[in-house]
């Protein structure tokens, strides 16, 4: 990830430990990626359970970054207010 935000200039590295709270959002988010694939690949065309879940293996490790960089960003978002921050800045 960028160091800083492209569009408001907040550093992303808030305290040397902040995004390990994003570690406990990156499970829920990792788990919907898994059920979409567990759906569509076991239920919509049918395939075995080991190939479905050989599948769901390579698609976590092909959608990792995503699923990092995704879940840091929710988890910022609920310390950062970006709305207020714009309008403050506007102001002066």
């Amino acid at each position: 990830m960028e160091e800083r935000c492209g569009h408001c200039h907040t550093k992303y590295k808030i305290e040397p430990s902040f995004f390990y709270g994003a570690m406990y959002v990156s499970y829920p988010v990792g788990l919907f990626f898994a059920s979409v694939a567990l759906f569509f690949c076991f239920f919509v065309l049918n395939m075995s359970l080991l190939t479905t879940f050989l599948i769901i293996v390579i698609e976590m490790i092909l959608v990792l970054p995503i699923v990092l960089r995704l879940s840091r960003n929710i988890w910022i978002n609920f310390f950062m207010h970006y709305g207020q921050h714009l309008k403050t800045k506007q102001r002066v």
